[in-house]
């Protein structure tokens, strides 16, 4: 079981932490991921499974993130050129038949203001105002999962420590004796379990901190596009409306 979870640990990490240096000697002789897995074995195995367990679950949400992000950021220039195109013809279903076919949420809060294109320029501005407030809390759907990894990957490594002393000291106790050979065995294990959690820790910041500026770009495009699609809706009233 502990080569199990030494080849899980060892696959994620090298997604993000290729280059980090764990222990000098060992990555000299044996190279990094050598030096890696001999470490997170001679950890305990009930412990060595949590941060693994952790960084898998995190990862997990964070490339379901990636993908939603990245299949919803589309050109948002090209959709609303064409929506302006069929507008200033008088061709409303045109309008929607391109924002219909178009993915992605700036896409989807176009279709619902042009909708409502009939009742007027407040309403197409409160519908694309209340929809664009969906969309952005389907954008952040999920996130709080990956800051609840982060927060508890470093967090249960020190429990790790926290229980290593324990044992460390239960050996003192058993032994009568506070020598170094007595007390280095669980000391090493805590050690180890509070470095393999700060490590999944940074992993998964590395990821929430991209996928919080592919956030905040989409979000800038969602609100410059609203405002783009309601002086769109505006001039077609003034041309078509009299």
């Amino acid at each position: 079981m502990k080569k199990l979870f030494a080849k899980t640990f060892l696959g994620l990490c090298a997604l993000g932490f290729s280059g980090v240096a764990f222990a000098q000697e060992a990555i000299v002789e044996s190279g990094f991921h050598q030096a890696l897995k001999a470490k997170f074995i001679e950890g305990s195995a009930e412990f060595m499974s949590l941060p693994a367990i952790t960084l898998v679950l995190g990862l997990a949400f964070c490339l379901e993130r990636i993908i939603y992000l990245n299949l919803a950021d589309t050109n948002a220039d090209k959709l609303l050129s064409g929506i302006e195109d069929a507008l200033d013809k008088g061709d409303v279903e045109g309008a929607k038949a391109i924002a219909r076919e178009t993915r992605g949420p700036i896409a989807s809060i176009a279709y619902q203001g042009l909708m409502r294109i009939d009742q007027g320029v407040d309403i197409v501005e409160k519908s694309v105002v209340s929809y664009g407030g969906v969309q952005s809390g389907l954008l952040e759907r999920n996130l709080s999962w990956v800051t609840l990894f982060i927060a508890m990957a470093p967090s249960l490594g020190f429990l790790g420590t926290v229980v290593g002393m324990v044992m460390a000291f239960d050996k003192i106790e058993q032994v009568g004796d506070i020598s170094p050979t007595v007390v280095a065995g669980g000391m090493k294990v805590a050690l180890i379990t509070t470095i393999f959690g700060l490590i999944v820790a940074l992993i998964l910041q590395v990821f929430y901190n991209y996928l919080l500026s592919k956030l905040e770009s989409i979000l800038n495009k969602m609100e410059d596009a609203s405002i783009t699609l309601v002086d769109t809706v505006l001039k077609y009233y003034v041309k078509f409306k009299k």
